[in-house]
C-alpha cells in the first residue's frame, strides 16, 4: 500500500469542510429576516467568513499569492451571499456585511499565513542539514 500524502489529505479535508461551511452560511442566509438575531450580525459575519477564509487557505497550496486567492474566494462568496439574501423574505443585501465578510477572511488568512511562516522558520532552524 502506498504511503499517505499528509499534505494532500489535509488539503482535501479542508476543501470538504469549506464546501460544508459554505452550506452552513447558505442555510443561515436562508433564514427569514425575523429569525436572525440582529445584535450578533456583524460579529457573526466576521466569524463565519474568518472560518471560511481559513478553510480556503488550508485547502490551497502554501504561499503568499494563494493567501490572496483564499481571501478573494471568501469575498466572492460573500458577494453571492448578499445577492442570495435579496431573494429571502425579510432580508436585504448589505454592502457593509460584505465588507465585514472580507475583513473576517482577510484577518484569519493573515494570521494563518503568519503562523505558517513562523513554523517554517522554526523548522528551518531546527533542521540540521
Amino acid at each position: 500500500m502506498p504511503p499517505v500524502n499528509r499534505t494532500r489529505t489535509i488539503r482535501t479535508t479542508a476543501t470538504v469542510f469549506a464546501v460544508a461551511w459554505m452550506g452552513v452560511i447558505f442555510g443561515l442566509s436562508s433564514l427569514h429576516g425575523s429569525s436572525v438575531p440582529g445584535r450578533y450580525s456583524t460579529l457573526g459575519h466576521f466569524i463565519l467568513y474568518a472560518v471560511l477564509g481559513t478553510l480556503y487557505f488550508t485547502a490551497l497550496p502554501a504561499g503568499g499569492r494563494w493567501a490572496i486567492v483564499a481571501v478573494a474566494l471568501a469575498s466572492l462568496y460573500g458577494i453571492s451571499d448578499e445577492i442570495h439574501q435579496s431573494f429571502v423574505p425579510g432580508r436585504m443585501p448589505d454592502p457593509v456585511d460584505w465588507l465585514v465578510d472580507t475583513a473576517g477572511a482577510l484577518t484569519a488568512v493573515m494570521l494563518a499565513e503568519g503562523l505558517r511562516r513562523l513554523i517554517a522558520r522554526r523548522d528551518a532552524r531546527s533542521d540540521p542539514a
